[in-house]
């Protein structure tokens, strides 16, 4: 396969097909340079050597009624995880005070559950404009599945984007969960875009899905119009239904990122949880297919060092995206 002819044509306005998909996931690894720079030259099309930084504040932990399989905070996990009800406003706050700092833009609110409570949302809408006036910054609110009238309230309140995944292809969706559907996650995803928040929905690699998952993944957020894309790969928690499942590894993982930036060219591919199990020591040639990675801690996992982060970035002669505003869509 000749990775930068096809590089082109998706420059040119192009998909690839689903044979193409499934060659860049099956590419050789001899070739996988190849296939990479291909996926650079699209990258940087589109967002040059500048990489987005993201951070999370976990603002309310665990007490989920859902059964997700990969999830330590979900009613079937017995991992021991920190569990509390929505924090105040102030340590909303303080969160935004320390992304702002470390020259983060994108700063993302998370909630366990199926759904927030108006209750919650009021707490969020509060902090939310606080954090828009003193500092600027991005805001990704990611809350469970919203009523259209809460997700309005929320972009009035100011948030930039809202984050609910698709996290598998629809066939491969039932083998992860039952208490909601796929229907139910993209429903939550076109109520976000019907409010004029900016969508962001992506997927966690290495469920015991298939090849032909991963490129339907990929087009369903295509189809979607997703405008960030997260790409987890499965950190495996004790405790969760795929305890000890260990299907990746870093070439492999390269590939994906490669597929998602072939098919969504001008989207935010962000390298998301599980990038340092699953990368390793490959995390910088991620970054050439993807432009953007979540720096510190996850929900219930810990992430890489701050600084280790911000020196892979400065050997790689990348540039942080620091422009607080918001998102234009």
């Amino acid at each position: 396969m000749d990775w930068l002819s096809l590089a082109n044509r998706v420059l040119d306005g192009g998909e690839i097909t689903d044979n193409e998909a499934l060659a860049i996931l099956n590419c050789p690894d001899d070739e996988l340079l190849l296939l990479l720079q291909g996926a650079y030259r699209i990258r940087k099309t589109y967002y040059g050597n500048k990489v987005k930084l993201n951070m999370i504040m976990n603002a309310k932990s665990g007490l989920c009624p859902e059964n997700c399989g990969y999830c330590s905070q979900s009613s079937i996990s017995t991992a021991s995880v920190p569990t509390y009800k929505m924090v105040n406003k102030d340590t909303i706050l303080q969160g935004a005070k320390r992304a702002y700092e470390s020259k983060i833009g994108t700063y993302c609110i998370v909630a366990s559950g199926r759904g927030s409570s108006d209750k919650e949302i009021d707490i969020v809408v509060s902090a939310v404009k606080e954090i828009k006036e003193i500092y600027g910054l991005k805001v990704c609110a990611c809350l469970g599945i919203l009523k259209p009238e809460q997700a309005l309230r929320l972009k009035e309140a100011g948030v930039d984007r809202y984050n609910h995944n698709i996290n598998t292809s629809k066939e491969h969706h039932p083998h992860i969960t039952t208490s909601h559907t796929y229907d139910d996650r993209v429903r939550t995803v076109e109520t976000v875009k019907e409010v004029g928040m900016s969508p962001c929905s992506g997927v966690i690699i290495g469920m015991k899905e298939t090849k032909q998952d991963v490129i339907a993944m990929a087009r369903s957020l295509k189809a979607l119009d997703a405008d960030s894309i997260p790409i987890n790969f499965l950190h495996a928690i004790d405790g969760t239904p795929l305890e000890g499942t260990k299907e990746l590894h870093p070439r492999y993982c390269l590939k994906v990122l490669a597929l998602f930036r072939y098919t969504n060219p001008t989207k935010e591919i962000r390298i998301s949880g599980g990038r340092e199990v699953n990368l390793r020591s490959l995390q910088p040639l991620g970054l050439y297919a993807a432009n953007s990675i979540f720096v510190g801690d996850y929900l219930t996992t810990a992430g890489q060092e701050k600084h280790a982060d911000f020196q892979m970035l400065e050997d790689l002669g990348f540039e942080i995206d620091f422009a607080p505003a918001s998102y234009a869509r």
